[in-house]
């Protein structure tokens, strides 16, 4: 097979009030039986390839393996390596590969042991890797484990897609069946608990058609009810169950209705703890919404269209007037948290929600994101051919080959040049258009990684890959995929982030993560984590190459300089390999800086 082919309280009429917990059934376990949907779409749960579903291991038994999130023993033992062929049946990336539990990797770190310790839950329409679609996934997971490790109680909650593969929870088991709201009627819900990657889950099941479909997202459901259920339900099971944690931390515009939910229903009935926290990912997403669907959830909508409450700004004097779920959410939380500090700043310089933000001033935090070192290391990441740390290199140049051989690219000792991206406006895709040109004229190799929801820039990058894919140099693969992406990260010699705006970004901390060397425009966290290597200014934080501009000359010149360090300065470069591998990029200070907004708004008893 050749993989080039080219391709306030409300109406009492909205509030149910549940029988005691203990009326519900017993725990029911749930069979491990689950089949991988293709990965070939960015909304995608799970990969095509086949799998061996395993048991769940006992989470507190002793592990055979060396490594802790708090350090890496490394001692890389040479193996075999069977190498790929462009012309395998099987690409490379879709072959089998051994069971990654990472449950006996989460345990408390005395040594940063928070004083007392809170109950937190998050409640996201994603995580990693269960329901990744982009970033969101990941901080989710990497800020839940982080927090767990320093002692806190964490749940994360999630909608029990359809497409779940749920051989990969461990201990799934059926907790509660309840009954939570929605356009006139309560819908039977069950509630499950199961264990993902070390972090503890609570999944929900509505009987309704709501999140059933092949992807995480894009189902035949109307999405935005969907959510509106979703952040109802999560508050109902707090209520019908009696728990009250210290701190319910939502996500992105899709749970941006549940601080609403919170303080103008729930906390009027039984669930008086919690404080809330928002977390905005990209505020480019803003849960665009009608009077009369916030209805459905059992909130008065009409009286959210106001400029101190959810009205859409750019929809005054319009016929209708429009609700923002995350202007609500902003406007109704505790605390509002974005994901760099840099991107804070941006966000209250642009943009229509930048007047709610400047009101909302006092509680507005840029913490930067981290990167989850458990699922990102090197030294144990099972998708390598190789592993390898800063002081054993060598299987970077391994997993490099690896890859040229499986791809079809010469093994030259060339840069190697990777752009894993969603292939969206955001990310500027005439730069990464121009970067394949730029690429091939400097002697170099890219390849790029990403799928395009919009099917024009599908089409576009489908006429790249035609003309490229057979060549010697350039490869572009249309596809997702979580496996190809860590090893593209190893193999790299630099990875391009050339975003016209990033709030965090990921890829360039992950990159370093795997010693390969950024190269990025400088907006948002981008600016905040990527030092040019020629800014005398910044030496000692010197770790790749950065450009201001949004155009093709401001590209050139960073990818230019790259190029020449990497030729013309081979022992330099090997040391700003080895340096940016030990860089801290992880979830563990980034998480004591959350922790100190949790404490900032949670009741103490």
């Amino acid at each position: 097979m050749d993989v080039f082919s080219g391709s306030l309280v409300q109406s009492n009429s909205f509030i149910k009030l549940q029988s005691s917990p203990s009326s519900f059934p017993a725990p029911m376990l749930l069979g491990n039986k689950g089949e991988r949907l293709t990965r070939n779409n960015p909304y995608s749960c799970s990969c095509k390839r086949k799998t061996r579903a395993h048991s769940s291991p006992n989470l507190h038994s002793p592990s055979e393996t060396t490594f802790e999130v708090t350090g890496v023993k490394s001692d890389f033992s040479s193996k075999e390596i069977n190498w790929p062929s462009p012309t395998d049946d099987i690409p490379f990336w879709k072959k089998d590969f051994p069971p990654w539990d990472m449950s006996p990797l989460v345990s408390v770190n005395l040594d940063h042991h928070d004083p007392n310790p809170m109950h937190i839950i998050h409640v996201t329409a994603e995580m990693a890797p269960i329901a990744k679609v982009g970033g969101l996934g990941d901080v989710v997971t990497g800020l839940a484990r982080a927090c767990l490790t320093r002692g806190h109680n964490v749940d994360i909650m999630l909608p029990l897609y359809e497409c779940i593969p749920k051989h990969q929870i461990n201990k799934l088991i059926r907790i509660t069946s309840y009954e939570s709201y929605h356009d006139g009627k309560w819908v039977a819900t069950d509630a499950y608990r199961g264990v993902v990657s070390g972090i503890p889950v609570i999944f929900l099941e509505p009987s309704n058609h709501f999140f059933k479909g092949s992807y995480v997202y894009g189902g035949s459901y109307n999405e935005l009810e969907a959510y509106l259920f979703f952040s109802r339900a999560c508050l109902e099971w707090m209520q019908v169950t009696g728990t009250q944690p210290d701190i319910i931390h939502v996500h992105e515009w899709q749970a941006g209705a549940l601080p609403l939910l919170y303080w103008d229903m729930y906390h009027h009935l039984s669930v008086k703890k919690p404080r809330i926290v928002l977390t905005i990912h990209n505020l480019e997403h803003y849960g665009e919404c009608s009077k009369e669907q916030l209805s459905r959830c059992g909130l008065d909508g009409p009286i959210y269209a106001t400029v101190d409450k959810a009205l859409d700004d750019r929809t005054i004097g319009h016929n209708p007037e429009r609700l923002s779920l995350l202007k609500g959410g902003i406007v109704y939380s505790n605390a509002v948290v974005t994901v760099s500090p840099t991107y804070l700043k941006e966000t209250l310089c642009s943009g229509w929600l930048a007047s709610t933000l400047i009101r909302h001033r006092d509680k507005y935090y840029g913490i930067l994101n981290g990167i989850d070192t458990v699922m990102w290391n090197p030294s144990s990441d099972i998708f390598l051919p190789a592993m390898f740390d800063a002081q054993k290199t060598d299987g970077k140049k391994t997993c490099k080959r690896y890859v040229q051989t499986g791809l079809g690219l010469p093994s030259d000792k060339v840069p190697l040049v990777v752009c894993i991206t969603r292939l969206v406006a955001q990310k500027g895709l005439h730069l990464i258009h121009h970067a394949i040109k730029r690429v091939e004229q400097l002697g170099g190799q890219m390849i790029v990684l990403g799928k395009a929801p919009d099917v024009r820039v599908e089409s576009e990058f489908e006429g790249l890959a035609k003309l490229h894919n057979q060549g010697p140099s350039i490869r572009i693969m249309l596809i997702y995929s979580e496996e190809l992406s860590h090893m593209l990260y190893a193999a790299a010699d630099m990875v391009l982030v050339p975003s016209l705006y990033e709030p965090c970004g990921l890829a360039q901390m992950i990159a370093m993560r795997y010693g390969t060397i950024p190269i990025v425009r400088k907006t948002g966290g981008l600016a905040d984590t990527v030092f040019d290597m020629d800014d005398q200014a910044n030496i000692d934080k010197a770790n790749g190459f950065v450009f201001d501009g949004i155009d093709e000359g401001s590209l050139n010149w960073a990818l230019d300089r790259a190029f020449s360090h990497y030729t013309q300065k081979p022992e330099e470069w090997n040391d700003i390999t080895r340096k940016v591998m030990q860089i801290d990029n992880s979830w563990h200070n980034t998480a004591g800086k959350y922790v100190d907004v949790y404490n900032s708004v949670r009741v103490c008893q």
